[in-house]
């Protein structure tokens, strides 16, 4: 895809790469030379959650935020044709990474972003000059309430407990996701959800993404890895969370201090989606932490 247009804060390029027989789709902007930005969006949104942070960033810094399979304008093969594990997902990012050139990058980490991102960090601690942290979790702490038949289905691997989690997969459970915690549903724009749902409603995705839920039993099982490398790497991390998030709670949040005590945690007062209500601040705590820790980052390396 080779449309490119032009736009306040950069040229914002619309691509794909083909990877494991699949097109995945990544938004792209700036240039090589500049400080590297990864974007790693979370369920059940796409890079199309970055659209207004690469606006305001992409003059400054070399982005790329790519769909996962199965997510966006990715491919989407059928459950039974490809394996939707969280380690495959991350090994296609990582690969498209390694042919863009990606080699000393901040991750920003949201959602399923989290574990993706921290995948790829322990298995190549060498190229991650630091994090981004939104609503992203690597703590038991931040596993809520909400988890409950999510970890039912762990339990059992039942399709009963599997039916029980296509409730979350519809229209008003996507717009749950965006609204509850915001301070103000005007400014929380309707296309979030008119993007997301037809995605979601195509055949057969709804197997995709409960095999996912099934196989986000195995990032728990990471997360004292990914701490061990927390401890050992001490990479920079800027954490801003939206606090009244009912999926990652602010509970979530402040254990990344034990094993970071120099993270920077900012508590924002909306939800899940807190680029949505907050993109703005959000935008310049990251052109600050960019700047300060980016570039020193990789002269030490």
């Amino acid at each position: 895809m080779n449309t490119k247009p032009m736009m306040v804060g950069g040229r914002v390029r619309y691509e794909t790469e083909r990877i494991d027989g699949m097109e995945i789709f990544y938004r792209e902007a700036g240039t090589p030379g500049q400080p590297q930005l990864v974007l790693l969006h979370g369920f059940p949104t796409s890079s199309h959650m970055f659209r207004d942070l690469i606006r305001e960033l992409g003059d400054d810094f070399h982005i790329i935020a790519p769909d996962f399979p199965g997510y966006g304008m990715s491919s989407a093969p059928a459950h039974d044709e490809y394996e939707y594990t969280f380690d495959n997902l991350a090994a296609v990012v990582n690969e498209l990474l390694e042919r863009k050139g990606f080699d000393n990058y901040v991750l920003y980490v949201m959602d399923y972003g989290a574990p993706v991102g921290y995948r790829i960090a322990t298995t190549h601690p060498d190229r991650v000059a630091g994090f981004v942290v939104q609503n992203g979790n690597a703590y038991v702490e931040g596993l809520s309430d909400f988890w409950d038949p999510i970890k039912a289905y762990w339990a059992s691997g039942g399709q009963e407990e599997r039916d029980a989690l296509r409730a979350f997969l519809t229209i008003d459970a996507t717009k749950w996701q965006y609204l509850t915690g915001v301070r103000n549903d005007e400014v929380i724009s309707p296309d979030n959800w008119q993007v997301v749902q037809p995605l979601l409603d195509r055949p057969g995705n709804q197997e995709i993404q409960l095999d996912l839920f099934y196989d986000y039993r195995t990032n728990p099982e990471l997360y004292p890895q990914w701490q061990a490398y927390f401890r050992q790497y001490q990479p920079p991390m800027l954490i801003a969370w939206g606090a009244n998030d009912p999926i990652f709670p602010e509970s979530g949040a402040h254990p990344y201090l034990r094993d970071l005590p120099n993270a920077e945690l900012h508590v924002l007062d909306t939800g899940h989606f807190a680029l949505e209500e907050d993109g703005e601040l959000i935008a310049s705590l990251i052109r600050d932490f960019m700047r300060r820790h980016s570039s020193a980052t990789a002269e030490q390396q």
